[in-house]
């Protein structure tokens, strides 16, 4: 049978699981985990040294906030529009599917400046997304699917990427150095797949 604090703690989950999915647009999500967390320190379902004792999750929280304010940072200055509408100007008068393929190198590229891929996709696919469809000659349809399909690959470049990324970070497997010199690799391998053999395909596709 569970225990007393094992029922507290699932209760606490379910509710705190309701809430972001039903009352995502009136309480934010940061504020329903602080809250359960309280809770399970003030009911005792878990001690002080059970929080402070992960390390790692302390160290990818700090950065990945870090990240994630750096990014809305970006976005609301303008930085995003101002850089891609000055790297719009730079693909005037190369053909078509050069300017395609290097606006999703960029876009793949990019993801460094971000954590996870939802955060990506959400400021900088619109932006870029609209340089390309204002670019004469470039196909729309398999323009959007190469940048999509990104979405896919670029979670391995760098130790926050994309949620399971601190995860494995975390687990100490792969040193910070390692993580960043085989994210840079394979994340090159991929983008080339992409644009080698994933440009073909789209285009076909989008006939």
């Amino acid at each position: 049978m569970p225990s007393r604090e094992e029922k507290r703690f699932a209760a606490m989950v379910c509710a705190a699981l309701a809430l972001w999915i039903l009352a995502g647009s009136f309480v934010h999500p940061a504020t329903v985990a602080l809250a359960a967390v309280g809770l399970m320190l003030a009911t005792r379902v878990l001690g002080w040294q059970d929080v402070t004792g992960h390390r790692p999750a302390w160290d990818m929280l700090v950065r990945l906030a870090t990240l994630v304010t750096l990014a809305d940072g970006l976005s609301r200055t303008g930085f995003l529009a101002w850089f891609a509408h000055g790297v719009s100007h730079q693909l005037v008068g190369l053909p078509p599917l050069v300017a395609m393929t290097g606006l999703v190198a960029l876009y793949f590229v990019s993801h460094y400046l971000f954590a996870t891929t939802t955060a990506h996709a959400t400021a900088v696919m619109p932006i870029v997304l609209g340089v390309g469809l204002a670019t004469p000659a470039i196909p729309a349809l398999p323009f959007a699917m190469l940048l999509a399909f990104s979405h896919g690959l670029m979670g391995v470049i760098s130790p926050y990427a994309t949620g399971p990324a601190p995860v494995f970070h975390g687990s100490g497997f792969l040193p910070g150095p390692l993580f960043w010199r085989l994210g840079a690799v394979f994340g090159a391998l991929f983008l080339g797949a992409l644009l080698l053999l994933g440009t073909p395909a789209v285009l076909l596709l989008g006939r």
